[in-house]
């Protein structure tokens, strides 16, 4: 028996990296898999032939998550398919990272957009399915710069502060329902993009990090799963870091 069994799970932006993990470590624990990208390319063709692997249904969906109508066609197409939804992951982001100083305004809204908007834009969506089925689980992949800021990524940082605090009020608007909002702030966490740092650059993070190493996106995918999960039926509004202690 797995952890999800008879679950559907909806993941925005899970071709890859983060996103990817938690579809798969969904997946293993017996959620069916609806996920969302920009474009399905061979990264999420290969994802959907993965998570297939596992005996799970799987589909997977093109869609702005950015546009606010996409995503409302989108989810109730989802709801067709699978018949219900019961688990949110509001993982889609990017950066456009920048000194005030020199931000524009479209790097601005380019970030807020889909990493802050897309979130507001699918919980929309999906409070009067979850409402309706009388439970959920939403899940926001913030990040530990949403926390405690970072020079240079002011807009990734607002974006992902917001995500918290949508969360928190989530939790307490649709507690009464039976759903529940958290959110996840990952650390350093080890993908294609911080493999690409510098050495010294990835050797000053790890030299804040108290477990010295970076996390993997299974890290995250773990946390995700208990979220997602009964066994967190009684935590709501709450974020939790996992970054190897860096930000205590």
């Amino acid at each position: 028996m797995g952890l999800l069994d008879g679950k559907v799970a909806l993941i925005t932006g899970a071709a890859r990296g983060i996103g990817k993990a938690v579809a798969l470590k969904f997946a293993a624990e017996g959620a069916d898999i609806a996920f969302t990208d920009l474009v399905i390319n061979e990264d999420a063709q290969q994802t959907v032939a993965e998570l297939e692997a596992f005996g799970r249904k799987v589909k997977a969906y093109a869609s702005n998550a950015a546009n606010f109508e996409e995503t409302h066609a989108v989810v109730e197409q989802i709801k067709e398919d699978f018949g219900h939804i019961d688990i949110l992951v509001n993982n889609a982001g990017i950066t456009k990272d920048g000194l005030m100083l020199k931000m524009t305004e479209g790097q601005w809204d380019a970030v807020i957009a889909v990493n802050l908007k897309s979130a507001f834009n699918f919980i929309h969506a999906l409070t009067p399915i979850m409402m309706r089925q009388r439970g959920g689980s939403i899940i926001n992949m913030s990040s530990v710069v949403g926390v405690h800021g970072n020079a240079a990524q002011c807009n990734y940082a607002a974006s992902k502060a917001g995500l918290i605090a949508l969360a928190k009020s989530i939790g307490q608007e649709m507690g009464r329902k039976g759903v529940r909002a958290n959110s996840i702030a990952p650390g350093f966490i080890e993908t294609a993009m911080t493999q690409a740092l510098p050495e010294e650059i990835r050797k000053e993070w790890m030299e804040k990090i108290p477990l010295r190493r970076g996390g993997t996106p299974e890290d995250i995918a773990n946390v995700a799963t208990f979220l997602a999960s009964d066994m967190s039926s009684y935590v709501t509004g709450q974020v939790i870091q996992v970054d190897g202690g860096m930000n205590m």
